[in-house]
């Protein structure tokens, strides 16, 4: 470590059940540009991911695997760490809970709370969550279900260790009352205060007896630490803390300035994590910054809900910074984000294509063609050039100031508004024009160079979110000046530089045509999804059977969806009263006035999924033998039952 100031930011660590989706990835992304912004600054960053790797439900994926928990770990965990490569993430080290060191030190932790009585024996019933590994009180369900995931719960009852969380209520909370920005946004903060802390905490379970996969209690080996004090004591192991004699790197780099997390798991990081610190003698983190969710749509991301993007998926359409680009610019500061191909096209076009790309283009295309590349003094100067200048500077705090409070949206949104402000200084200034009298060649090399520096800030300020694109700048302006510090004035572009070749930085996606292939690709992996299914039939009870609400419907009207070959889009009456949609692939066997009219059997109680654009309520039944479908026709009245 150095002696310049340090920052020490955190992710949350991600859990290895399966491959993270683009949402599970803005949370990295977020992290980095945050990291990659304080190193340009000059401070002496240590940015901090990696995997959750024990638990229950660990265990039982990997039986059904049939592999071991390590085995399964290692793949998911591997994935995991790919993704975050491939989005050019510059975290300086990634742990896993698998470590040795770490499992280590979580045993030392856990026996000195034990020792001291911040940890004591008992027993535990309630109702558990195996997806989340957490019990419940009858009184804090919904309707029955998790609060958390909204799953089943089920009775449980066994011995377990507890951590004194209601000895710490008092001073956690006049903590969080003394350091009003420890929690973050204020909405979070008044959340845990009032609905979880001062109603009163309860001891916390933190060890269990019915799985082995975890950390075993040395002194009790019947038992494995729990998630708690097995995960969160990530963000200290990771940097060198021992109980018995902490490493220099742990002492410079401790207390965390910032954990970046989800929303959901901001009581653990706000309640548990300070109160295991207080118990241990150690600082608490400065703040937790709880970030919304990218919804797909209106949803939450889930692979049960068949709504699942994945980054790697993203890149290969558009590679790696218009992604990290639209994952920091849509989601807004404190509510939830959301995320649709239509959009992502749509924000790629406007914002990269059209307003970044088209400045960057023609202003070098332009330099080159009027001084053969070569840079002008700046000696001409008017009104209208200060104004860009003045844009420019006030850029650079605006920046400064959303980075302060994590607005990382609104700190991109300035950037992009500088090149819309220098694409109207070349509509104000009309350089072609200046070209044609040979008396304003000295006036039109200043608005080239006010263009080029105006450009230069851009690349700077773009470099946390877009690293690679920030890149391409400098290569076309071919400049070397890239710290934040010559942000300070306007003028570090250095005259008699020859710039570049003027290369386009993003070229416009033909919408229809990708739509289409991403359709396509859905279709192709539904298929493919199917055939797995189908090799491996599972039996099901009745009861399971009729929770599949089969009705019969008339079909009213049937046209094909423009953006694809193979979809059909059908308007039913089912007997409801109310119109139904459904989207359905087969429009390689039907014409559309061949089905209109027809009665069919449909599924209605799916949950709705957006295909190519369009909304579908429900799937018709078809069958598919040798590569040919027939839909199920019916001659019985529209609304029947199907039983």
């Amino acid at each position: 470590m150095t002696d310049r100031e340090k920052f020490y930011i955190t992710t949350a660590i991600a859990y290895t059940s399966r491959k993270p989706h683009i949402g599970n990835s803005y949370e990295i992304v977020l992290t980095d540009a945050i990291a990659r912004y304080k190193r340009l600054q000059g401070k002496d960053v240590f940015f901090l991911t990696g995997t959750d790797e024990h638990g229950q439900k660990i265990e039982e994926y990997a039986k059904n695997a049939g592999v071991t928990p390590k085995e399964y770990v290692d793949k998911v965990a591997g994935e995991i760490r790919d993704i975050c490569d491939l989005l050019g993430t510059s975290y300086d080290k990634f742990i896993r809970t698998t470590d040795g060191y770490h499992e280590r030190v979580v045993q030392k932790i856990f026996k000195k709370l034990y020792e001291q009585d911040d940890i004591y024996k008992g027993e535990y019933e309630g109702l558990y969550c195996t997806p989340c590994e957490s019990f419940w009180t009858e009184s804090q369900l919904v309707d029955g279900k998790c609060p958390d995931c909204g799953g089943e719960v089920k009775p449980a009852k066994e011995e377990a260790y507890f951590l004194r969380l209601s000895k710490y209520q008092k001073q956690l909370e006049q903590f969080i009352e003394d350091n009003e920005n420890f929690i973050y946004p204020e909405p979070r903060k008044k959340e845990m205060l009032n609905n979880f802390i001062k109603p009163g905490l309860q001891d916390l379970c933190v060890s269990r007896t019915s799985f082995k996969w975890g950390i075993p209690v040395d002194f009790d080996p019947d038992h494995v630490v729990y998630v708690w004090i097995d995960a969160l004591s990530n963000y200290i192991t990771a940097i060198g803390y021992d109980p018995d004699g902490s490493s220099d790197m742990y002492k410079k780099l401790w207390p965390a300035d910032v954990h970046i997390i989800g929303k959901d798991i901001v009581r653990f990081h706000t309640i548990y994590w300070p109160i295991m610190l207080m118990a241990l003698g150690e600082p608490l983190p400065k703040q937790v910054f709880g970030h919304p969710w990218l919804l797909f749509g209106e949803d939450k991301m889930s692979k049960s809900k068949g709504n699942v993007i994945y980054a790697d998926d993203l890149v290969s359409l558009l590679g790696v910074d218009a992604v990290r680009y639209y994952l920091l610019s849509e989601m807004p500061y404190a509510s939830d984000g959301s995320i649709s191909y239509e959009t992502i096209i749509e924000r790629f076009n406007s914002d990269l294509a059209n307003t970044i790309g088209n400045l960057v283009n023609r202003t070098i295309a332009m330099q080159n063609k009027y001084f053969g590349g070569v840079i002008q003094s700046a000696d001409i100067t008017e009104e209208i050039d200060d104004e860009l200048k003045q844009y420019a500077l006030d850029t650079v705090k605006k920046v400064e100031n959303c980075f302060t409070t994590y607005r990382v949206a609104d700190a991109i949104e300035a950037v992009l508004n500088l090149a819309k402000r220098s694409n109207k200084y070349i509509d104000e200034t009309m350089p072609w024009a200046l070209a044609k009298d040979e008396d304003k060649k000295a006036r039109l090399g200043t608005v080239l160079y006010n263009l080029l520096e105006s450009i230069r800030f851009i690349a700077v300020l773009l470099s946390p979110f877009m690293p690679e694109t920030s890149e391409k700048i400098f290569e076309q302006l071919n400049c070397e000046v890239k710290d934040y510090d010559s942000l300070s004035q306007f003028g570090a572009t250095k005259e008699g530089v020859q710039v570049g070749e003027a290369k386009a930085l993003f070229q416009r996606i033909d919408t229809e045509k990708m739509l289409e292939e991403i359709a396509a690709k859905q279709e192709a992996d539904a298929k493919e999804a199917e055939a797995e299914e189908e090799e491996k039939i599972e039996e099901i009870s009745i009861d399971d059977f009729f929770k599949s609400d089969l009705r019969v419907a008339k079909i009213l009207e049937c046209e094909k969806i423009k953006k694809s070959n193979k979809l059909l889009k059908l308007q039913l009456d089912d007997g409801s009263g109310k119109p139904r949609q459904i989207v359905s692939g087969i429009a390689k066997w039907y014409a559309p006035e061949d089905l209109i009219g027809k009665k069919a059997i449909i599924v209605t109680n799916l949950k709705p999924v957006k295909l190519c654009g369009e909304i579908s309520q429900g799937m018709l039944l078809s069958g598919e033998k040798d590569g040919e479908v027939a839909v199920t026709f019916v001659d019985l009245p529209v609304g029947a039952k199907i039983c």
